[in-house]
């Protein structure tokens, strides 16, 4: 499968690689450990998994485009500028004068094990107000892949509206690249796991951890996952430290057994910080589809840039470069089992390929 889009004509919108859609937050992070109630102060950064994708796609070298709204206030002068520094097109990005930017706190905690603290200050946030009819489509369908989240849909209803709008199947349309994001807490009522799946059918490429289908669709192996999801022409299971499965397709028929299945682990990794390593993931993957990468390849290149926000502090971390990272999906399965990055590994010269970890 490779990515195809729209194409530019009298008037429109510039095509970029990749387009993503989603609530960025301006995210304050503890200058020490310990509970919020007794955190003395705290630096200011940027927070949210679709503009998380576009940051480290523009790094990586594609063009990206962050579609969002923010309000009209300090925070979201902070996140155009912020996010627009990585390279990231955000001329689409709305501003509202009667609503705010969202932000939050947390803890220093390990957020892949919920030994943290978050504070959350989004509700009625300018992002929630995104709608059909309150974003540029035009803009937003203007990618080779459009990045969704099932962030987005838990907002508001506008939102979801704006989901639905995006992932019907119409011609034309851009790869549509979509992450459950299972977060319970955003859900206002029950109906969180079904839309999730409604809107994963939709997509052309899914990404979803093994988890997250267990705890929303009661799901177990990756089998039942994609058989629950038939319709994408990729579906990636994502299973942590063990590694990732994607379930493509072979064949135009809707069956889940039309396709491959191809597994592939996980390097060892020296975490600094679990934060960012599943959006850092899916870069990586969409990064490799769009240069047209064979599965194995693409699910590679997911590791490695999910490795580089691992062994980094911070959500952000800057991807390998292509070419270092190309050496090292291209090694045999010998040496990519032996393959251990530990901090630094991104700057790691040349021909150090089966074990990066600097002392």
């Amino acid at each position: 499968m490779t990515a195809t889009g729209p194409r530019n004509g009298p008037g429109a919108v510039d095509v970029v690689d990749v387009v993503a859609l989603g609530e960025s937050m301006v995210t304050f992070l503890p200058s020490r450990p310990g509970r919020l109630a007794d955190v003395p102060s705290f630096a200011r950064a940027i927070g949210g998994a679709e503009s998380n994708v576009a940051c480290v796609l523009a790094a990586a070298g594609h063009s990206a485009r962050w579609v969002g709204r923010v309000g009209t206030d300090g925070f979201g002068d902070h996140l155009i500028e912020a996010i627009g520094a990585y390279g990231v097109d955000v001329t689409a990005v709305r501003r509202d004068p009667a609503r705010p930017t969202g932000v939050y706190f947390r803890t220093a905690g390990d957020r892949a094990t919920d030994a943290h603290e978050v504070a959350y200050y989004r509700a009625g946030s300018a992002a929630s107000a995104m709608a059909v009819d309150t974003v540029d489509l035009d803009a937003v369908r203007a990618g080779r892949v459009l990045h969704l989240s099932g962030i987005t849909p838990a907002l508001s209803v506008g939102c979801l509206d704006l989901m639905r709008e995006l992932t019907a199947r119409r011609p034309g349309r851009p790869l549509v690249s979509f992450d459950v994001n299972h977060r319970p807490g955003l859900w206002r009522d029950a109906d969180g796991p079904r839309v999730l799946l409604e809107l994963a059918r939709g997509a052309d490429i899914v990404f979803v951890g093994d988890d997250e289908a267990r705890a929303a669709w009661g799901l177990r192996g990756g089998r039942a996952v994609r058989e629950a999801l038939p319709e994408p022409d990729v579906v990636v299971v994502k299973q942590g430290g063990a590694g990732a499965t994607a379930y493509g397709r072979t064949t135009a028929g809707p069956a889940a057994g039309d396709g491959t299945t191809t597994f592939v682990r996980a390097p060892e990794v020296d975490v600094v910080a679990h934060v960012g390593a599943g959006d850092a993931f899916a870069a990586g993957f969409l990064s490799a589809t769009l240069r047209a990468l064979p599965l194995r390849d693409r699910l590679r290149h997911g590791h490695l840039t999910a490795a580089a926000a691992l062994t980094a502090p911070g959500d952000l971390a800057a991807p390998p470069a292509r070419d270092h990272a190309d050496r090292l999906a291209a090694l045999d399965e010998g040496a990519w089992g032996r393959l251990r990055l530990g901090p630094g590994w991104t700057r790691t010269a040349p021909g150090a390929e089966e074990e990066v970890r600097p002392s």
